[in-house]
């Protein structure tokens, strides 16, 4: 026959077989916290303190599903004024920080799945003025 253990009991009493876990914790010496400033991590969220970047103009992010096999994809169309090598690097980071696939068809991102939301952010801390277009 097996043994039985002994359990913590969670009504709050000491077990005398088992004494309590964290009772030698008072004892101990614990360093006190951080001394001066906490370095904060930037999130890519600008501050109040920072300019803010200047507008680079309206693009359009649709969902769409026509056509596709019924799989949903994010669009993000109506980029001017922005080079092709920066439209690419822009695409990557995009699939990247939406952790999807998707493509870069002419001037126009194409996101796999309903992403509207992270792209909306995407573009909004890049500079744009994103806006919800379609159904």
């Amino acid at each position: 026959m097996a043994k039985k253990k002994d359990r913590y009991p969670v009504s709050g009493e000491i077990n005398q077989g088992l004494g309590d876990a964290f009772g030698g914790l008072s004892s101990v010496d614990f360093p006190s916290g951080p001394k001066g400033p906490v370095e904060v991590h930037d999130l890519g969220v600008p501050s109040a303190t920072e300019p803010k970047k200047r507008n680079r103009g309206r693009v359009d992010v649709i969902r769409q599903k026509a056509g596709r096999g019924g799989k949903t994809v994010t669009v993000a169309s109506g980029f001017k004024g922005i080079s092709e090598k920066e439209l690419q690097q822009m695409a990557r980071e995009l699939r990247q920080s939406c952790g999807v696939g998707g493509t870069l068809k002419g001037r126009i991102i194409e996101i796999q799945g309903e992403k509207r939301d992270e792209v909306f952010a995407f573009l909004e801390r890049a500079g744009f003025r994103p806006v919800r277009a379609g159904g």
